[in-house]
């Protein structure tokens, strides 16, 4: 059974950074790509960033290119977020997900407030 654990959220000041982990288990975390997404309040959810399964390729939505960073190490099954330069807009609960599977985790919450 595919598990996800998401966590490393929390409230920062816009212009702060954050770094969110997800733990992957019950599947080959090394053979699948794994992507970030998040839900603000009242909002759809929203692709964020992709990494391969490799860590070679990575793709970003054009709200968080330049200031978000996917990364990951297939050692300890996780897949890391580093979010810098964050904004208000940025607020939402975020998730991992492997895209060949439909388990989600229960997410992480960034709040970015002064």
């Amino acid at each position: 059974q595919v598990q996800l654990v998401e966590s490393g959220g929390g409230l920062v000041q816009p212009g702060g950074s954050l770094r969110l982990s997800c733990a992957g288990f019950g599947f080959t975390f090394s053979r699948y790509a794994m992507s970030w997404y998040r839900q603000a309040p009242g909002e759809e959810r929203e692709w964020v960033a992709t990494i391969t399964s490799t860590g070679s390729n990575t793709n970003y939505a054009d709200s968080v290119k330049g200031r978000f960073t996917i990364s990951r190490d297939n050692a300890k099954n996780t897949v890391y977020l580093q979010m810098n330069s964050l904004e208000p807009k940025d607020t939402a609960v975020y998730y991992c997900k492997a895209p060949q599977f439909s388990s989600w985790g229960q997410g992480t919450q960034v709040v970015v407030s002064s």
